[in-house]
């Protein structure tokens, strides 16, 4: 390689070869310098040298007219493409990509022609050159084979390595021609072109192409230009836009989806990063990392661990210790023999979350800038670690996070997901799980059609997806989202079509799965001071309708249908109380519940819930309580019937065990019955009684056998029907008057003012 362009075939994201391409770049000191990547790029090239552009970060190209179609370039500091891309910027060198471009890329409809990726069938084909190369050499280990032969290996001449690596891959292209790689052929015509117009501007001797070495032998092969041409003939295109984005470490790993080719970025930025000592340093950083999850770790452990590290690469022939000798010692020295620590060191930093960033002037769609100014002003900056974010909605900047990650989740850009919080569970109170992943950008390029704000997109959308809605229930949650996200403006078109649904649905499963999501809506809409006096009235036509409509729909139901229809009584139970006291279907329902436990149609997991849910809210008497369960318990009833009947009364996750505890004559009933019922049906109704009592907690179940083993208790015996279970017959004030100053801390000691002892 002492004349003519300088070809330097490297391996993507390879710390050694980012030192080697510096080093030859520093030797030749080209006039212009060509790299593997989309020439629609070259307009943002200079903001590689921004001084706000901090690796890892990614070309995005996307077609215009479908930003869903989208493919990324990633970058990271030790990437011997973005090392010679600074090279050429801080030398005032030309620099130019040269592979196909991202127009021809995006439009092709043959999965060989995506991003590189393809399929598992297509992947399996497709020749593996760096393990070939091991394979050669006696290795079964591509990787630890490269960071032998390159990685962890220096070169007094920095073109050497190319020279050696162009060779081989030469060797790998004679027998294995493209290797399965079909569209290489093509992107390699387009790159030879290129080279040719730049040894015709700069001169041979100026021109330094960095490229995949398994390119090199076809860029060197002899062709001509009318041949080239001929191979992009008659190519689709599709117009594209680019731009940088951020991306992270873990995108970078093969494991994560996106194939680029390392499986420890982490490692190899450290490698890249440390000017000496290598192992020295990375034992240091991960005696830090143990430190700061209360991992004892001393320097008397670091020292060992790099003692034993080198010993092992001595024995093994290797010429430094690398990552699997370094792993073997941290588990050996610092982690006790465990791989419990060693897991998080694996993911901190082995792998690791580094996210990178790109300067404002990189080009972006309008719904990016405006999520980028939301994210500033509420100081909700994207963070590639996942993390749990506490917002109190009473707050102003916590209500417009909250707004704005839901409004993210309506356009699919799911960077927020709410989950249960640790603390409150009120409505003012949201718990978030946050974690900003690199194809997030491209579901806000997809959303850019919807608006050029967050706000704006979010209420197109909101509105389309209203208009296209079938079911009742799907536009009630649409509903609810709209109030979450402050999406006051879709609400019009969205209860026009909430309207409209439910005028025409007649099915009463279908009403009871909406009714939970609109009083919800109410409720929220209390927090965020929205109007819902449309949303009310909606609510108020579906729980009359549900009130007329269910006690029939509950009859001759099988088995499947009627645990399916107990939910949605549950459901419309625990939804009803939300609606506001002026629709008066409180009373309306208890009479429905009290016509569904009292039917003998209906099923018994029905009619057992009915009859819980009565007891709860104070409807029924326990004396009335333990006559119905004493009829759907009498030895006329099929077991089955009854022990359909014990789940829906006792059953679920409503404290069906607890009630058993604490009113021993309901326990003495379902054991009197349990006992009596005869062997040849006791097989069929035990798989339905293990699946009540199993949902218990491990203490309830130890209670309820133990006092079955002890038998009925005098004081169930004296105690009379005034007195409800486990309470006294008077009230205790001196310890009622203990909860006070808990209260005074919760509500304000002048909120107690008046309050009847």
């Amino acid at each position: 390689m002492t004349s003519g362009p300088l070809l330097l075939g490297v391996r993507h994201h390879g710390p050694g070869s980012a030192r080697a391409v510096l080093g030859a770049l520093e030797t030749r000191r080209p006039a212009a310098v060509l790299i593997e990547g989309p020439p629609e790029a070259d307009g943002i090239l200079a903001l590689a040298g921004d001084d706000t552009m901090r690796p890892p970060v990614a070309l995005l190209a996307h077609a215009v007219d479908d930003p869903g179609r989208a493919a990324f370039w990633p970058f990271a500091a030790f990437s011997p493409e973005w090392v010679a891309i600074r090279w050429a910027l801080a030398h005032g060198a030309a620099v130019r990509f040269i592979d196909l471009p991202a127009a021809h890329t995006l439009a092709a409809t043959d999965p060989t022609w995506g991003d590189g990726e393809g399929d598992e069938a297509d992947q399996d084909a497709r020749v593996d050159p760096l393990a070939e190369l091991a394979r050669a050499a006696g290795h079964d280990d591509p990787e630890r084979w490269w960071e032998d032969a390159v990685e962890l290996r220096g070169a007094a001449d920095p073109l050497a390595p190319f020279e050696a690596l162009a060779e081989a891959m030469g060797a790998l292209r004679e027998t294995h021609g493209h290797g399965g790689h079909a569209r290489d052929l093509v992107r390699e015509a387009y790159m030879r072109l290129q080279i040719r117009a730049a040894r015709k501007e700069f001169g041979d001797d100026e021109v330094a192409v960095v490229c995949g070495a398994w390119h090199v032998p076809a860029l060197t092969r002899a062709t001509t230009a009318t041949a080239d041409r001929a191979l992009l003939k008659g190519l689709p295109k599709v117009r594209t836009e680019m731009t940088w984005v951020p991306w992270t470490h873990r995108r970078l790993a093969r494991r994560s989806g996106y194939g680029a080719g390392i499986d420890s970025p982490g490692w190899y930025g450290h490698l890249f990063a440390a000017p000496d000592r290598p192992i020295e340093r990375w034992m240091t950083k991960v005696a830090g990392l143990l430190r700061a999850e209360d991992t004892f770790v001393s320097s008397a452990h670091v020292i060992e661990a790099v003692r034993l590290a080198e010993t092992l690469a001595a024995m093994r022939g290797r010429p430094l210790a690398g990552l699997g000798e370094t792993t073997d010692a941290v588990r050996a020295v610092m982690c006790d023999g465990s791989d419990v620590p060693l897991d998080l060191v694996r993911d901190r930093l082995v792998v690791g979350d580094v996210l990178g960033e790109v300067p404002d002037a990189a080009p972006a769609v309008p719904l990016q800038r405006d999520l980028a100014r939301l994210q500033k002003s509420l100081r909700l900056k994207p963070e590639a670690q996942e993390r749990e974010l506490e917002l109190d909605l009473r707050k102003e900047n916590d209500a417009a996070r909250s707004r704005l990650l839901h409004r993210l989740r309506l356009l699919s850009v799911t960077w927020g997901t709410p989950v249960a919080g640790r603390g409150s569970t009120g409505t003012f109170r949201e718990t978030w799980q946050l974690r900003w992943q690199p194809e997030l950008h491209v579901r806000v390029a997809e959303a850019g059609v919807w608006g050029t704000t967050v706000e704006s997109a979010a209420v197109a959308k909101a509105e389309a997806r209203a208009q296209e809605a079938t079911a009742l229930a799907d536009v009630t949650a649409l509903a609810e989202q709209c109030l979450l996200a402050g999406l006051g403006a879709a609400l019009p078109v969205v209860m026009t079509a909430l309207a409209d649904r439910a005028a025409l649905d007649t099915d009463v499963a279908h009403l009871a799965q909406a009714l939970p999501a609109l009083a919800r809506s109410l409720r929220y809409g209390d927090v965020r001071a929205t109007d819902t006096a449309a949303l009310g009235e909606v609510a108020a036509g579906l729980a009359e309708r549900i009130c007329v409509g269910l006690p029939p729909a509950c009859t001759g139901l099988d088995t499947d249908a009627a645990t399916e229809m107990r939910g949605h009584l549950d459901a419309v139970h625990g939804a009803l109380p939300l609606l506001p006291d002026s629709t008066g279907t409180a009373g309306r329902w208890t009479g429905v519940l009290r016509g569904l436990a009292a039917r003998d149609s209906v099923p018994g997991t029905i009619r057992g819930r009915a009859a819980r849910l009565l007891l709860d809210d104070g409807g029924l008497d326990e004396g009335e309580a333990a006559r119905l369960m004493g009829l759907a318990l009498s030895p006329g009833t099929p077991p089955a019937d009854a022990a359909a009947w014990v789940e829906g009364f006792v059953g679920g996750a409503s404290g069906g065990g607890m009630l058993l505890v604490h009113d021993e004559r309901l326990l003495a009933l379902v054991d009197t019955w349990l006992t009596g019922v005869p062997a040849d049906a006791f097989t069929d109704v035990l798989p339905l009684l293990r699946r009540t009592f199993s949902a218990y907690e491990p203490g309830v179940r130890r209670t309820l056998g133990e006092l079955v083993a002890r038998g009925p208790s005098a004081s169930a015996a004296r105690r009379t029907d005034a007195v409800a279970p486990g309470f006294a017959a008077t009230l205790d004030e001196e310890r009622a008057d203990g909860v006070l100053p808990v209260l005074e801390l919760i509500l304000g000691e002048t909120d107690l003012v008046g309050v009847d002892r």
